[in-house]
């Protein structure tokens, strides 16, 4: 019977406050996301990972000291396999740590699977997450000896068991609010720099979809709404509107918040620090009468559900969207619009 490895992925975080340095230097080493020539590069990772070190620890340390995105990742994983059965084996791998890409290769390959899937635990597809794991997957890959056909999912912003559990985690946020409240729905993502996106990078529009499926199953589904991004760093002007600015305006007009994230689909640092803590405070700050905050998908059930249904409907080579292709012809850096090409 054909064996099938399924390597789930996401970015990863430092498991200890001594990894933090070490975990910031590998994601500014990394061209996906650092784009300037190679020396400059090297020389900028290191400075800022020791630039940024200690603000990350104070960060890490209101959450215990280091990142849940591994453990909770291990949850899904284990959610996974139940669900698909003996004839597959999920692996999990991150990407600035450990397990890196090279470590869960020597596992596939130990494992000797006859095809590999690769499926992000991305919602939505991006050169500084899906592309960049890819791109690091198929070296350690040939290093481990791995030569099975491989697929790659490159994306699923409105897969139904996904959208199912972002609703219903925000109608039960809503639900937190007092009766007749007026409020406003952030569908909050993680930031890009605006550049990557004019160059091509489809993130954006699929943050879009992602968000306008889950407000179409709302039980107020022409409620009030904003897409956000949060979690921006350094100088370049990243993808607006601000999600601090947009809970500013919310206190000025003295309006609840309902804070959704899109992007995430486990908890760690940029939901239980900056929007559950720094954002929460911003929002008391600036006269926002009620602010919650729906959890991520997590392991829940439909989510898990619908990762199985894409893994077994997807093919034993190739690149491919969930369902359809949902990028236009100016997303150049999109995979499937690459591959018909």
């Amino acid at each position: 019977m054909s064996r099938t490895a399924v390597v789930i992925y996401n970015l990863g975080g430092p498991d200890s406050p001594e990894a933090v340095r070490p975990f910031l230097k590998n994601l500014f080493s990394d061209p996906m996301i650092l784009r300037v020539p190679a020396p400059v590069r090297w020389f900028l990772a290191r400075f800022i990972s020791w630039r940024r070190a200690p603000v990350a620890r104070k960060i890490y340390a209101r959450i215990g000291g280091r990142s849940p995105i591994l453990p909770e990742t291990e949850k899904q994983r284990d959610a996974l396999q139940a669900a698909l059965g003996d004839t597959y084996r999920v692996f999990v791998s991150m990407r600035y740590w450990h397990p890196f890409a090279e470590e869960t290769a020597r596992d596939v390959a130990a494992w000797a699977p006859d095809r590999v899937i690769l499926l992000p635990l991305y919602p939505q597809f991006s050169t500084t997450t899906t592309k960049s794991f890819t791109q690091a997957w198929y070296p350690a890959a040939a290093q481990a000896g791995i030569s099975v056909p491989t697929a790659e999912i490159c994306c699923w912003p409105d897969a139904d068991g996904f959208i199912d559990a972002v609703v219903r985690g925000t109608q039960a946020a809503i639900s937190r609010l007092p009766d007749g409240a007026p409020y406003r729905i952030l569908f909050s993502a993680h930031g890009l720099p605006k550049k990557f996106v004019e160059s091509g990078d489809p993130y954006a529009i699929q943050v879009e979809r992602t968000s306008a499926a889950a407000l179409a199953r709302l039980a107020k589904p022409d409620a009030d709404h904003v897409v956000c991004y949060q979690s921006r760093v350094g100088p370049l002007e990243w993808l607006q509107p601000y999600t601090e600015d947009e809970i500013n305006k919310a206190g000025a007009e003295g309006i609840a918040l309902v804070v959704v994230p899109v992007a995430f689909v486990s908890e760690h640092s940029e939901t239980l620090v900056e929007l559950d803590i720094e954002y929460a405070e911003l929002a008391v700050e600036a006269g926002v009468p009620h602010y919650v905050r729906a959890p991520t998908v997590n392991a829940d059930s439909a989510f898990i559900a619908t990762l199985a249904d894409i893994v077994k409907n997807t093919g034993e080579t190739g690149i491919g969207p969930a369902d359809g292709t949902f990028c236009n012809a100016v997303h150049a850096d999109c995979p499937c619009l690459k591959k018909a090409a």
